[in-house]
This record gives structure tokens, C-alpha cells and sequence, in this order.
């Protein structure tokens, strides 16, 4: 064969080949992947959602395609993102975070949808019941407000009695006006006063600070929210400035230098809605599909950072502790 025909045999194979690909590509299930927080913040959950995947034998780039959306704690974008996936005909959705799932059910009323959510799916409108969802929407409902009571609960081991307890709230989560009925509810029931501030931009975080310290409050309750997962270094800095003992919802604060952390174990409730999208994938309806509740939950107590503020935990929380990082 002569040289010049050679490479016209190889260029046109080259561009064969990606075409090939992407119709292969074409015909695998797309799942959109909607997440409130950013990259960096939700790496470990991607893995754990992978994981759960490969558990039902779906493997991405195999037999399985995943698109990611990333709002970066703006919930904004958030209805944005979800009518591109729903426009890309995606197989279904998988949505976390602030007002994700809430854009996704306006987006669409017939692409399968699948969340992991604190809000209450039921008031929100998203399913017409837990064990029937009824829809295109059902999930993982991680019970985010009912675990705000018992981060109070352990806030109030650390105050000194009669002194009040701060609870930080993002307005633009949809989720916050629940969140603080069932705070109220709870400091009612261990009659343990609270101060209520907001944040919902960066620059808010030092003005929400200073109104605690003028309070005198004992210690701070930083509701579950993305935006505060991804600005978690500037609010762990903003309670060490102010000596203030703080509880979170995750142990990415914990890690990161906050003092405490109670809530959901996430990476397993990722891997549980993994298990959810392959009986989609396989054929099942979100309508037929309870939603599904967390099965592990976690104490994580930074003891360095107890240390700084001196702090001394009592011993029957460091008992009930998963992980104490010394």
C-alpha cells in the first residue's frame, strides 16, 4: 500500500473509531447526577454512589453513564441544572442538597428522580407518601431535622446550664423553615433557650458571629446546609476567633478543625440510592419504591479542638463517640 493511502486508511479509521464510541456510549443508561455542594466536598459520596453501583453490577464507562452537575452551595443554579439533564434525556436523576430535588420535580414529572434529602418529602410535596411514593420521586430521606434535636441535645452537655444555645440557619435553603420549627419544638422540650441567625452569603457569617457573642450564647448549632459544608473553613474559623463550642451535621467539619459533628453517615446513604437507581435501571418505578430511611448514623468529637477551648467532654458522650480525633 502507498503512503499517501495508508494515512487516508488510518485517518479515516481514527475518526471512526470515536464515532463507534459514542454511539456505544449512546446506548448505555445515562444517569444525571444533580449534587448541591461542589467537586472537592462530594468526592467521597461520588465514590460511595460508584461503589453502590458496582455492588448492583453497574459500572460507570461499562454499562452505566453518569452526568455531574455541581451548584457549589447556589441554589440558584439549581433549577438551571436540572431542566439540562432533563433536556440531555438523561435515564434518570440522582439529586442532593438544598433545593436539588425541588428543581428536579418542577424540571420533570416523568424522568425517574431519586434523592438524598433531609427535608420532609411528604410536606415538601415531592411524594404523596413514604411507603407509596406515587410519582416520578422517591429516595433517601436522611432525617436531617430530626437530628438537629439531638445535635441540641449534645450542645446542651457541653453549656453551662441557663446559658443559651446559638442556631445558625441558611434562609435560602427551602428546608430551613422546618428545620427551625422542629430546633423551637426541641428546645422546648429540654427548656433550653436559642438564638436564631442567618447566613446565606459568605459576608453574612461575621455579622451572624458577632449578634451571638453580644448574646452570650454558651454554643452554636450549624443546621445541615451545602452552602455551609463548602464555606466549613471560614465557620470553624469564625468559632475558634470567638471561643464558641459548635456542633455540625457532618464529619467533614470535625475533620477540618470544628469541634463536633453528629448526623447521618452520608457515604452509606449514597450507596443506598445507588441501589435505588439500579432498580430503575432495571425496570422499577420511583412511584413503586419506598423511600428509604438512613440505617447508620455518627459521633465524630475533635478532642484537639475541645482542648483549645477548653473544653472537657463529658465521658458518656466520648463513650457514644464513632470517632474521637485526638
Amino acid at each position: 500500500m502507498r503512503r499517501r493511502d495508508f494515512i487516508a486508511v488510518l485517518g479515516g479509521a481514527a475518526t471512526a473509531w470515536p464515532l463507534a464510541a459514542r454511539a456505544q456510549q449512546a446506548a448505555l443508561p445515562v444517569i444525571g447526577l444533580l449534587n448541591g455542594r461542589s467537586i472537592d466536598d462530594a468526592a467521597y459520596l461520588v465514590a460511595a454512589f460508584r461503589q453502590g453501583l458496582n455492588e448492583a453490577g453497574y459500572v460507570e464507562g461499562q454499562n452505566v453513564a453518569i452526568e455531574y452537575r455541581w451548584a457549589d452551595g447556589h441554589y440558584d443554579r439549581m433549577p438551571a441544572m436540572a431542566a439540562d439533564l432533563v433536556n440531555r434525556r438523561v435515564t434518570l436523576i440522582v439529586v442532593t442538597g438544598g433545593s436539588a430535588p425541588l428543581a428536579v420535580k418542577a424540571a420533570t414529572k416523568t424522568v425517574p428522580a431519586l434523592f438524598v434529602w433531609g427535608g420532609d418529602p411528604v410536606k415538601m410535596g415531592l411524594v404523596a407518601s413514604i411507603n407509596h411514593p406515587g410519582g416520578n420521586v422517591s429516595g433517601v430521606n436522611i432525617l436531617v431535622n430530626v437530628l438537629d434535636n439531638k445535635r441540641l441535645g449534645l450542645m446542651r452537655e457541653l453549656v453551662p446550664k441557663g446559658q443559651a444555645i446559638g442556631v445558625l440557619l441558611n434562609p435560602s435553603n427551602p428546608n430551613s423553615s422546618a428545620a427551625l420549627r422542629e430546633m423551637q419544638e426541641a428546645a422546648r422540650a429540654l427548656s433550653q433557650s436559642i438564638e436564631v441567625v442567618s447566613a446565606s452569603s459568605g459576608r453574612d457569617f461575621e455579622v451572624a458571629f458577632d449578634v451571638l457573642t453580644e448574646r452570650r450564647v454558651g454554643g452554636l448549632v450549624v443546621a445541615a446546609d451545602a452552602f455551609f459544608v463548602s464555606q466549613r473553613d471560614q465557620l470553624i474559623a469564625l468559632a475558634a476567633n470567638h471561643s464558641l463550642p459548635a456542633i455540625y451535621h457532618q464529619r467533614k467539619f470535625p475533620q477540618s478543625g470544628g469541634l463536633m459533628s453528629y448526623g447521618t453517615n452520608l457515604a452509606d446513604a449514597f450507596r443506598q440510592v445507588a441501589s435505588l437507581a439500579a432498580r430503575v435501571m432495571k425496570g422499577e418505578k420511583p412511584a413503586d419504591i419506598p423511600v428509604m430511611q438512613p440505617t447508620k448514623f455518627e459521633l465524630v468529637i475533635n478532642l484537639k479542638t475541645a482542648n483549645v477551648l477548653g473544653l472537657t467532654i463529658p465521658p458518656g458522650v466520648l463513650a457514644i463517640a464513632d470517632e474521637v480525633i485526638e
